[in-house]
């Protein structure tokens, strides 16, 4: 007997049911599919339910890490070059022979040209140099450093100027940065061989702006620049430590030009905003300090409870607070937030006051 013919029929019906399968699955996830549709939409808004605080807190987590690490390679790149160029300079102050203190009007662009001028010869004789008892004769040359301000200018081996800068912050020292220059010939125009200052602060700006012109003006801006710098820095430094646990979301930039920060209390939220026109800038340029109410989207009617809390200071919309905007403008960044923060409630009541 043929059985062909009858398992025909068998052979093909698997592709018959797998095609009225694939319809029917395909109704049974529609059907089936929709309350995990729903917990998906579920899933979905409690996901958008994720507090504002939450979102702020990890925003602050990622700058954080940022400027962690670009102050961290920063470090890193230029530990060498520190280590080295702090032993060339303590080396060169060792062997100096005067330290002169310049003061005022001392300090000027023929001193520096003399300076110029003593490495281009210091370099001239030792090439014509014929041996060493020339060297360590009477002939050489006495090496002089001279301090001006916050700077020490010492001569350096290869007709190279050195320039050190000494920061500080009120009274105490902080750190120091190196700008070595260098031109081939007395009448050639000066340039940056090498330094230590941070790569954030303008001085590839200032050296094709003021090196080749006024040598003078650029070592001095320089100064200006990381002093300024400094301070500003350790104006936030010192406002963290005294302050840090009322002072919530501060940013700032790599420069210390922008600070933005707040702080909650007294039933308001106080946003400040201080930008730095100009790096050489220890004052804010520019000053935003508003006060915000911490229930000011809840609605609220004119009850008693209201008057209330008007009475004791609370408001009903964002207030400018001048009095603190002032002290920013006029006080460092410490002494103005304890101003701000003493004189506060006095402030919203006679807002309030105002307002009522």
């Amino acid at each position: 007997m043929d059985y062909s013919d009858t398992e025909e029929p068998y052979r093909r019906r698997p592709r018959k049911m797998a095609y009225l399968g694939d319809s029917s699955r395909r109704q049974f996830e529609s059907l089936s599919g929709r309350p995990y549709a729903l917990m998906g939409d579920m899933s979905f808004l409690q996901e958008e339910d994720i507090s504002l605080d939450a979102t702020r807190a990890r925003w602050t987590n990622v700058l954080k890490r940022h400027s962690d690490l670009a102050e961290r390679l920063s470090r890193d790149a230029d530990k060498t070059i520190y280590e080295r160029l702090q032993k060339e300079f303590e080396a060169a102050r060792a062997l100096q022979t005067q330290e002169i203190y310049l003061d005022g009007e001392q300090w000027n662009d023929g001193l520096l040209a003399t300076i110029r001028e003593r490495v281009h010869m210091e370099v001239d004789r030792k090439a014509m140099a014929g041996d060493v008892n020339m060297l360590s004769g009477p002939q050489i040359q006495e090496k002089i450093t001279y301090k001006v301000g916050n700077k020490v200018i010492c001569c350096l081996e290869g007709a190279r100027i050195g320039i050190l800068y000494e920061t500080s912050y009120a009274g105490e020292p902080c750190d120091l940065y190196h700008c070595v220059l260098e031109s081939k010939s007395f009448l050639e125009k000066m340039t940056v061989l090498e330094h230590t200052i941070p790569y954030f602060l303008p001085l590839r700006e200032a050296e094709n702006d003021l090196l080749s012109s006024n040598a003078m003006k650029f070592i001095d801006y320089i100064g200006e620049l990381l002093q300024s710098y400094v301070d500003r820095r350790e104006q936030v430094r010192l406002a963290k430590e005294l302050y840090g646990n009322q002072i919530k979301e501060i940013y700032y930039t790599l420069p210390y030009n922008l600070i933005a920060f707040s702080l909650v209390d007294f039933d308001c939220k106080v946003i400040v905003k201080l930008k730095y026109a100009e790096l050489v800038s220890v004052l804010p340029t520019h000053v935003s300090v508003v006060a915000w109410p911490v229930h000011q989207y809840r609605k609220t009617s004119l009850n008693a409870s209201t008057m209330n809390k008007k009475e004791n200071g609370s408001l009903d919309g964002p207030t400018t607070l001048s009095y603190a905007e002032d002290a920013l403008q006029n006080m460092s960044l410490p002494e103005a937030y304890a101003e701000i923060v003493l004189n506060l409630p006095q402030a919203l009541r006679d807002i309030c006051e105002g307002s009522s």
